[in-house]
């Protein structure tokens, strides 16, 4: 099959798409904004409904509102369900449009969000059209979820993500894809945060240097100790990238911090890096300390992602193009849906570069590719 007319289809509607791009990231949504993630959430809804959809906004009292749209075949009722995932929250506050505005140039589309990933959602609605107005046969529900707090750690959706996750047979994620040639992520790193706590001893440093305790010493022997813990070609790595401690320069600092970040490839290798951690003893005698958190994203390891990855080249190359796969160091809302076990394919969104960078942008003519590709999945999974 020629996976029925789905790429001529979308590339006829390229116009409305870059035109649905531009009013989206028009509604800025920053994460941490409650009000203006609800509005932008609002219009999605509408924007879906007109498509034969039902589309449920998930209430949520301290963040953004999730989105949760269903689209069941005509004929019968559906045996099971594909999940397709993504967020439409941005790292960037009300206002960057003032500094960053929509714009279109030389072939690519700019602006705050637009390729991470508001070009990710228009390209599924305009994938859940072409399946409609082409009565491509669908046997499956079809489940949108769209959620507002995955640049801030999806504290709010990872419950909603897991459980409809679970009621899955595959999750394909609409983050961006990676680099010019538009690679999808068949692997991430688990990605984690811990804070190292250091307790000391206060006292004069010139009167009586030898009765404290230097917290900042301390700190600085665990973090020489943590760094050699980093192994690159097992892709295990450790950082202490916010430190702070002391109060004075002639008091012996009694407490100082680091927050430290955690990556890993394997679910073995996350947990050895955990324990280590959490197992840490001083250094200096006097010392105490205190060790929080640890991952909150389990890795995307590619045995969840290969088979998709080989239905998904096999489309593009029948649609016409080339598509490779890469491991990606940062995680993303399908590291908790792989981690369940559930087949998942991740980077199916938008091409482009700039992610939360002031040149962030998409390639607007791959945006029918990556539409008939999701169709073309959608219909064959």
């Amino acid at each position: 099959m020629a996976r029925l007319p789905f790429l001529p289809y979308v590339r006829k509607r390229l116009p409305q798409m870059l035109e649905t791009l531009r009013e989206l990231t028009l509604l800025e949504s920053p994460s941490l904004e409650k009000e203006p993630m609800d509005h932008c959430c609002k219009f999605l809804a509408e924007k879906w409904l007109r498509h034969g959809t039902i589309a449920e906004i998930v209430w949520q009292k301290h963040r953004g509102n999730h989105l949760r749209v269903v689209w069941k075949p005509a004929e019968g009722p559906a045996k099971s369900q594909l999940l397709v995932l993504g967020h439409y929250d941005t790292v960037y506050p009300t206002g960057t449009l003032a500094k960053m505005p929509f714009r279109v140039s030389a072939g690519k589309a700019y602006g705050p969000g637009t390729f991470d990933m508001k070009a990710g959602i228009v390209q599924a609605l305009f994938a859940l059209e072409a399946i409609r107005e082409l009565q491509a046969p669908v046997e499956k529900r079809l489940v949108f979820l769209w959620t507002s707090d995955e640049e801030i750690g999806s504290e709010s959706s990872r419950k909603l993500i897991e459980e409809e996750a679970q009621r899955s047979d595959a999750v394909f994620v609409l983050e961006p894809s990676l680099g010019p040639r538009g690679l999808l992520k068949t692997s991430r790193k688990g990605v984690g945060e811990a804070q190292l706590i250091v307790h000391g001893r206060a006292s004069h440093a010139g009167l009586a240097p030898e009765k404290g305790i230097n917290a900042v010493h301390e700190l600085a022997a665990q973090i020489g100790r943590l760094e050699k813990w980093n192994d690159f070609r097992r892709g295990v790595t450790i950082n202490a990238d916010i430190v702070s401690g002391g109060s004075r320069t002639n008091v012996i600092a009694d407490r100082a911090q680091a927050t430290l970040d955690l990556r890993a490839w394997r679910h073995s290798d996350m947990r050895t890096l955990e324990k280590r951690l959490h197992s840490l003893k001083p250094i200096h005698r006097g010392a105490k300390l205190e060790i929080h958190g640890g991952f909150n994203r389990p890795p995307l390891e590619r045995k969840h992602s290969a088979a998709l990855f080989a239905s998904a080249k096999t489309i593009a190359r029948e649609l016409g193009f080339p598509l490779g796969e890469a491991a990606a160091g940062g995680g993303s809302d399908g590291n908790f849906t792989a981690a369940l076990g559930i087949p998942t394919l991740d980077g199916l969104g938008a091409v482009g570069d700039g992610a939360h960078a002031t040149h962030e942008h998409i390639l607007i003519n791959a945006m029918p590719q990556r539409a008939a590709l999701l169709a073309a999945l959608l219909t064959t999974s």
